[in-house]
């Protein structure tokens, strides 16, 4: 169990690493952007069937603030202090045993566990089924946007709403983290899509390659778009509401924020759903073919040091920021 010697897949965990430590991004207590905390933490070490990764990049999720305040405590019952953050980029560094898919030095990528410590920090204990190989084309910090919101827009599109080519879609805040993903992976697979976004990002819309954009500033989106195979629900409340409307007989109604009423689906003769993302590492390697092959790219609203956390948790919490905000963790 304490075995120093390096195993067929790399080294196992090692005595003379305890006690090391790491910069890290904690909260003490659950409370508003305040209570991040930039400092020293211990460093992790892999168990088996776990991988260190050196970490490059952090995305910022809104599920990163909802921890932070104390929304999420009786789904995930997390222990401080708390390491935030579940998107990552970066370089494995060591391998507990019985890891075979990656070696030492592999650029890599991935969505860990949001019951376990996150990635705001220097390094991170992941387990080898969350992790992929990083797309070949992207540089760590873009790839750090990556895992999280384009595994919510896979897994709401093909897995649970079983998008199929010609159909129509209608994604709501499609410039926004989860959105500007689904805009491109519907389009990847054939669809013709309606997406929802204001005045300032009609022309991101255009260039994710929307169909038919709405500005919902201007006009409602019932007028625009009908008949449509599934809706993306990624803002809840009268939004949710007035998205049924829209489906066609047979059609489906995935949230991401709020589960829709199961009466409602079943007097109009549609399917509500609702979806929490989980890790994948296989869909997140199908996600890095389509990367590399230019049929899918992240979009970055800016770039942070992770010292300024509280920074990108505020801006996160506008809900006005296109595309993802990443932390840059190694310098």
């Amino acid at each position: 169990m304490n075995a120093t010697k390096p195993s067929a897949a790399g080294r196992t965990s090692n005595p003379q690493r305890q006690g090391k430590t790491m910069k890290a991004v904690r909260i003490h207590r659950y409370g508003g952007p305040e209570v991040l905390q930039c400092e020293e933490a211990p460093r992790p070490e892999p168990q088996a069937g776990e991988v260190l990764v050196r970490v490059h990049a952090a995305g910022v999720n809104p599920i990163d603030w909802k921890v932070r305040e104390g929304e999420m405590k009786d789904f995930w019952p997390h222990k401080f202090p708390l390491i935030l953050g579940w998107d990552l980029a970066g370089v494995v560094e060591e391998l507990g045993q019985g890891v075979s898919r990656f070696k030492i030095g592999d650029d890599v990528y991935g969505l860990p566990d949001p019951t376990r410590g996150g990635a705001y920090a220097d390094y991170i204990v992941v387990r080898e089924s969350e992790l992929a190989l990083k797309p070949a084309s992207l540089h760590h910090i873009r790839a750090g946007a990556v895992p999280l919101a384009a595994l919510t827009a896979w897994q709401s599109l093909f897995d649970t709403g079983q998008l199929q080519p010609g159909q129509r879609v209608l994604i709501h805040a499609g410039s926004g983290g989860v959105g500007h993903f689904a805009v491109q992976l519907g389009k990847w697979k054939g669809a013709y899509v309606f997406a929802t976004a204001s005045t300032k990002n009609q022309d991101l819309l255009r260039e994710l390659g929307v169909d038919e954009p709405i500005d919902y500033t201007k006009q409602r989106f019932e007028n625009v778009a009908r008949n449509i195979d599934i809706v993306l629900d990624t803002i809840g409340g009268e939004t949710q509401e007035r998205s049924w409307s829209v489906l066609k007989k047979g059609g489906s109604l995935v949230s991401l924020v709020q589960p829709p009423s199961e009466e409602k689906a079943k007097e109009l003769g549609v399917r509500g759903a609702f979806v929490a993302s989980h890790p994948n590492g296989e869909q997140l390697a199908e996600i890095a073919k389509i990367i590399d092959s230019g049929k899918l790219a992240p979009v970055i609203d800016r770039i942070l040091p992770l010292s300024e956390a509280r920074r990108a948790h505020e801006l996160s919490q506008t809900s006005h920021t296109h595309g993802k905000i990443v932390l840059r963790v190694k310098e």
